[in-house]
């Protein structure tokens, strides 16, 4: 279906419009999508500061704005057509978001929280392990305590700094799928509710219960988990994961309700093709609805039996393809803003041709982030990776073309053209992350702005010792 844009004032927008151009650059925006439904007046607001007129598709849109303007450039048999295809396919109901954005609003800088970061992933890995191996014998004397006592120190954390563990979760680990698909998807669970305000207490029980999600799986032979082209037989027997799971919770003391609530509802979906009671709509928990996206999200940029893990834009692309669908349209769109675009760790390819990964949000500007620039336009590994916050170039750029004396046309910028599949390059992620981490020390530090970015790459030496990874040439 082709797009029906109609250009209106931005004093015109309503809730429910489906905004699908400005009048200025998408990457001048702190909006995380090249396109995205206006969902609360917050929005609006930040329409109106950026934007004089915008674009909006009034065959995407919502809301009675959306139904008047689909008239005006709509036939009426195609009218009647959408109208019966929307109503047979909207069959669950869900309420509308209560999300808080100013709840989380502090955030600790990222080198004094992931020394402690790194120390607590380690324990949280261990801790998962070793209830997986306990369950294999003995459903009866499952060591609960120390999970749940770094699951809530991970809160701590991840609160405090939402880069450091994030960090931890990109790089790749080489143990068994199962438990580091659990931590990583914790990882993601509480990202998600650190953006939308979740209190304490929930935080506590998505990270307990995402988790101890797959618990269940453990009773279930390694072939049926491995292949991914199940018969139907199979399939049905493989669901019976969440059962297994929530008796093993259920006689734990230790466990909260909530937790083995989640636990059986993250395979459910909001149009009732989950499993294991086919829910819909708000009758899935939406705790469950949050660790069924971070589950769909993990295991799509990391798909088991394969060592290769893909860029984040195609689980985001998946995931925005089953919006309104399997998953609840506003909390695919919240989760894409959570994570950003370009989550802590991902390859990206800038526009001048040079190649970076991500190590630090700009949270007010996630098309911005911070990166670490390892090799240059002609694919050279650089002996010295060179940081950049696109935040404060871009803040740089627009500063000279307010005052007059440059014009757009002759300023450089500098933007990333899009993610990179992981093994693009043999790029060691881990390396990447320790020499920003080491940055200041290491007299990397500081802001390259502008007026430095053709400077910058004379010696073109490779990043990795002799004998370590090398970087394939473009």
């Amino acid at each position: 279906m082709g797009i029906k844009q109609v250009k209106i004032d931005v004093n015109e927008v309503t809730v429910g419009m489906f905004v699908s151009g400005l009048d200025r650059p998408w990457t001048q925006t702190p909006f995380p999508l090249q396109g995205f439904y206006v969902r609360d007046l917050t929005e609006i607001k930040e329409l109106k500061i950026h934007c004089q007129h915008i674009y909006i598709d009034v065959v995407k849109g919502v809301a009675p704005v959306q139904s008047k303007l689909r008239k005006l450039h709509t036939p009426a048999k195609k009218i009647r057509r959408m109208e019966r295809t929307e109503k047979s396919s909207k069959t669950f109901d869900v309420a509308p978001l209560a999300i808080r954005r100013d709840v989380y609003t502090e955030a600790a800088p990222l080198e004094s929280e992931i020394g402690r970061a790194k120390a607590l992933h380690q324990q949280v890995y261990d801790a998962v392990g070793l209830i997986m191996k306990q369950v294999e014998f003995d459903n009866r004397n499952v060591p609960i305590v120390e999970t749940r006592r770094a699951a809530s120190q991970m809160v701590d954390s991840v609160i405090r700094s939402p880069d450091a563990f994030t960090w931890l979760g990109r790089v790749r680990d080489k143990d068994e799928y199962t438990y580091s698909h659990s931590v990583r998807s914790a990882i993601w669970a509480l990202l998600f509710g650190r953006h939308v305000g979740l209190p304490k207490e929930d935080l506590d029980v998505l990270a307990m219960a995402t988790l101890l999600k797959d618990i269940g799986k453990t009773k279930l032979p390694k072939s049926l988990l491995e292949n991914d082209e199940r018969t139907p037989a199979e399939q049905k027997e493989y669901e019976k994961f969440i059962g297994y799971g929530v008796d093993i919770l259920r006689v734990l003391p230790e466990v909260k309700p909530r937790i083995t609530s989640v636990v059986k509802s993250h395979c459910e979906r909001v149009n009732g093709s989950g499993f294991p009671s086919h829910l819909r709509g708000d009758k899935i928990p939406y705790l469950g609805k949050i660790a069924g996206i971070v589950t769909f999200y993990d295991e799509t940029i990391n798909p088991r039996g394969s060592d290769k893990p893909l860029s984040p834009s195609r689980a985001v692309a998946k995931l925005y393809e089953l919006r309104g669908i399997e998953f609840q349209d506003e909390l695919v769109i919240e989760f894409i803003r959570a994570i950003g675009l370009y989550p802590t760790g991902t390859l990206v390819a800038l526009s001048n041709g040079e190649v970076a990964v991500v190590v630090e949000q700009n949270f007010e500007r996630r098309l911005k982030p911070k990166i670490m620039v390892v090799m240059d336009a002609v694919k050279q590994t650089l002996s010295t990776p060179q940081f950049l916050d696109l935040a404060e170039i871009d803040k740089s750029n627009q500063a000279k073309i307010d005052s007059g004396k440059y014009t757009r046309g002759e300023i450089e910028t500098l933007d990333i053209v899009q993610d990179l599949e992981p093994s693009a390059y043999d790029i060691d992620i881990e390396v990447i992350r320790e020499a920003y981490l080491n940055r200041k020390t290491s007299g990397i530090g500081g802001i390259i702005g502008a007026d430095g970015l053709l400077s910058r790459f004379k010696n073109k030496v490779r990043l990795f010792p002799s004998g370590s990874k090398k970087a394939s040439k473009g």
